[in-house]
């Protein structure tokens, strides 16, 4: 089975909340939300991956040294293995814009379990709950 490696982000703002989109028609999973980011390119380092899919995705500027490893999903779909480091971040440049035709919301962490997320989402969910 083919593993994919995708990279995410948990944008926290002031207040304790996580920055979370909603895939729009068109796309695989369309309507579920997830965290921002997405597949790493022939030979690109997960964060260099982040930074580039933030930009891209959001329009924000983050430095490296702003994203933490927090854990990762490692999920089965039917067709390929998911492998997903996701990173928290609390600091960037810009505000963080639909920029692909996605809705964001802001969302705390204890209520992120009542939007339909990607099976590969759901166990990171907890982790987040602890930290925030």
């Amino acid at each position: 089975m083919k593993v994919t490696l995708v990279c995410a982000v948990a944008l926290v703002d002031a207040d304790g909340r996580v920055l979370i989109a909603k895939r729009p028609e068109g796309k695989q999973l369309a309507g579920m939300w997830e965290f921002p980011g997405g597949k790493l390119e022939a030979g690109e380092r997960p964060e260099t991956a982040l930074i580039r899919e933030l930009k891209e995705e959001l329009g924000i500027n983050v430095e490296q040294s702003c994203l933490a490893p927090l854990t990762f999903a490692s999920h089965a779909y039917d067709d390929f293995h998911l492998l997903m480091p996701l990173y928290v971040c609390r600091r960037w440049k810009g505000i963080p814009t639909a920029l692909e035709g996605q809705e964001l919301k802001w969302a705390f962490p204890r209520d992120l379990h009542t939007y339909p997320m990607p099976p590969a989402d759901l166990p990171l969910i907890p982790h987040l709950v602890d930290l925030l």
